[in-house]
């Protein structure tokens, strides 16, 4: 029976390790944490979707979608289902969940929106360059969460743990959720949702302005607002912010020092190379 080298494919096989050629090829994309990776981006899908008038809904969709994102790592392990490709889609999911959360937030919240929009390229910034320095630097098998201490001991610290991971993760993602309801519930940062009192004027009067005034159109933003008003009670949601702002912010830290830790990384990869090719060659005279 003929046997050949395995190549690493994130799938706990080591370089090295040798295979029977008469086993059947694994299905990485039907892996069962993968299989949960698609799940999250269904509800997340379904989120976006009952995002801009039920609140309560989405909230629900949206939190079960980021718990499963302890799920599937948990699924991982214990199944020996570590992937590159389950890594990635962990990943990406969600970025872009985040940031579709965010850009709601950015057009509730007009005034904000440039706090909203640099959040959302902090966020993606900060993971893009530190999973592209660790392949470059790294090489192919380096885990992005696998972070020398000397390096970065935050860092360290944050990848290291589960625990911390997780925590900081869902505190931040709390406190954007926590926003999100205030957009339904708090005069105080929206203030639109303020109902004005009910006009005395006729239909039909001079003074009166015309039906189309009125009513705004159904896809308008004034439309939206109007949907958004007074849909839930401020109290839970002001709570939810209150315990969840530091450890967003501290999230936001983090992602400041990746994003200034992969880029010495990378610039310490170009002086090499540099050197290598013998850069910069004097010119003849």
């Amino acid at each position: 029976m003929s046997e050949k080298e395995a190549l690493p494919n994130g799938n706990g096989s080591p370089a090295g390790a040798t295979v029977r050629s008469d086993e059947p090829e694994e299905n990485i994309f039907m892996f069962i944490p993968n299989q949960i990776g698609y799940a999250r981006v269904v509800l997340a899908v379904a989120s976006l979707y009952y995002m801009p008038l039920h609140p309560r809904t989405c909230s629900l969709l949206y939190s079960v979608s980021c718990l499963l994102d302890a799920l599937d790592g948990l699924a991982a392990r214990h199944f020996q289902q570590s992937t590159k490709f389950g890594a990635v889609l962990d990943m990406v999911t969600d970025r872009c969940t985040t940031a579709c959360l965010l850009v709601f937030l950015a057009s509730a919240f007009p005034r904000w929106s440039i706090l909203f929009q640099g959040l959302i390229s902090l966020d993606l910034a900060s993971h893009y360059m530190h999973m592209y320095a660790t392949l470059s630097m790294g090489g192919a098998g380096q885990s992005h969460k696998k972070i020398d201490e000397s390096r970065s001991w935050v860092l360290k610290m944050y990848y290291s743990s589960n625990k911390v991971l997780f925590t900081l993760c869902a505190l931040n993602e709390l406190f954007f959720i926590a926003l999100y309801l205030l957009s339904f519930s708090s005069p105080l940062l929206t203030p639109s949702l303020l109902q004005p009192a009910p006009s005395t004027l006729q239909p039909g009067t001079p003074a009166a302005p015309k039906p189309s005034v009125l009513f705004t159109s159904p896809w308008s933003a004034g439309a939206m607002e109007m949907a958004r008003a007074n849909k839930m009670d401020s109290t839970v949601p002001w709570v939810l912010a209150a315990v969840s702002f530091p450890g967003m912010a501290l999230k936001q830290f983090i992602n400041v020092v990746q994003m200034v830790k992969a880029s010495k990384w990378l610039a310490e990869g170009d002086i090499m190379e540099r050197k290598r090719l013998g850069l910069p060659k004097k010119k003849s005279t």
